[in-house]
């Protein structure tokens, strides 16, 4: 199993000065942690794509192409791409772009988002989401296969005989699917066999069995050779050398965050009991010391049978000297712990 990290570029908002962290600051910050990740050894890193005043970072390959240039071994991938407002075109040529930056470590997930933003921004109707993703990822996987393109859709201008250059290396692009556990997403991925990665930031994960089970009844059921079988999640985590000074710490900025995103929602507010609660075996959150940790991946290994875990490390945006440790926890400590205890 793959272990790795996502983040979002969330901005750090100082409540004394009333003020947000600089996007500048952040992304400096983001190329430095990334730079660690593959220092501690960690297999893989995503970033998010946002188009909000609290998140630093609205395109993911131009964050991975820096990280490029500092790292050597670990896989740089976006968490997500929101394919449905963006180009196939550009985006698959931005992407094989940080693959050949980077000695062909680079991955596309793609989403539809959590969020709207980008649909008014880049002139699309949030009345076509669906269509507009399912096009989109049609002609970013044809694109993926074959350097010359003839094509035709709704949304998009057709190509006739257009060749997409550059190309990524051995002329292939990992690409993912990310989903937040929609039935009808995680039984497209199955079809396509493309590798799968379920967003789980709340309730109890058990709940999310059945989509696991319906992704691998699905992708057997058209014929996907399960040598090439992927499967990972993504939840919210944080590690500390204490697991209650950890706490103390972390919580006020976790809820603001949740906060933040659940008044534009209508969720109620974000109280202690849920973050505890998510603390525990049966929770969605991995936080805490290295040993709580590794026993809560292993468990969530078991359940789902993943060949990915990554723990979204930014959430609410802790400051840059916490997530660094919190990077080295993971790389030094727990990281290796987990590979070894997956190999009896």
């Amino acid at each position: 199993m793959e272990l790795g990290i996502s983040m979002f570029g969330d901005l750090h908002f100082d409540a004394a000065t009333n003020s947000v962290q600089a996007p500048g600051e952040r992304l400096k910050e983001i190329i430095e942690e990334i730079k660690l990740m593959d220092e501690v050894g960690l297999d893989y890193f995503g970033i998010g794509e946002h188009h909000r005043p609290d998140y630093a970072v609205p395109t993911p390959e131009i964050v991975l192409a820096a990280a490029s240039t500092v790292t050597r071994n670990i896989k740089l991938g976006s968490a997500v791409s929101v394919v449905s407002s963006s180009d196939p075109v550009k985006l698959y040529q931005n992407f094989a772009m940080v693959d050949l930056l980077s000695g062909g470590r680079a991955e596309l997930m793609a989403g539809r988002g959590s969020f709207i933003e980008s649909f008014p921004l880049f002139g699309y109707d949030l009345r076509d989401y669906d269509s507009l993703f399912e096009e989109k990822l049609d002609l970013l996987l044809k694109i993926n296969k074959e350097p010359v393109i003839t094509w035709k859709g709704k949304h998009r201008a057709p190509l006739q005989e257009q060749m997409v250059l550059p190309r990524a290396t051995d002329n292939h692009l990992p690409v993912w699917i990310a989903v937040g556990g929609t039935p009808s997403s995680v039984e497209r991925a199955g079809r396509l066999g493309l590798p799968l990665m379920i967003a789980i930031i709340g309730g109890s994960p058990a709940q999310f069995q059945p989509f696991f089970e319906l992704y691998k009844e699905t992708y057997q059921q058209y014929g996907h050779p399960m040598d090439q079988y992927q499967v990972g999640i993504h939840v919210h985590g944080f590690y500390g050398e204490d697991s209650a000074a950890l706490s103390e710490m972390y919580y006020p900025l976790y809820a603001a965050q949740m906060d933040r995103v659940g008044r534009s929602r209508g969720w109620p507010p974000y109280r202690r009991n849920q973050f505890d609660f998510g603390k525990t075996k049966n929770g969605a959150l991995v936080i805490g010391d290295a040993s709580e940790a590794i026993d809560k991946i292993l468990y969530l290994q078991e359940l789902f049978g993943l060949t990915r875990f990554a723990t979204h490390m930014d959430t609410g945006a802790p400051l840059h000297r916490d997530i660094m440790k919190s990077i080295e926890i993971y790389g030094t400590k727990i990281a290796p712990k987990v590979r070894a205890a997956l190999k009896k």
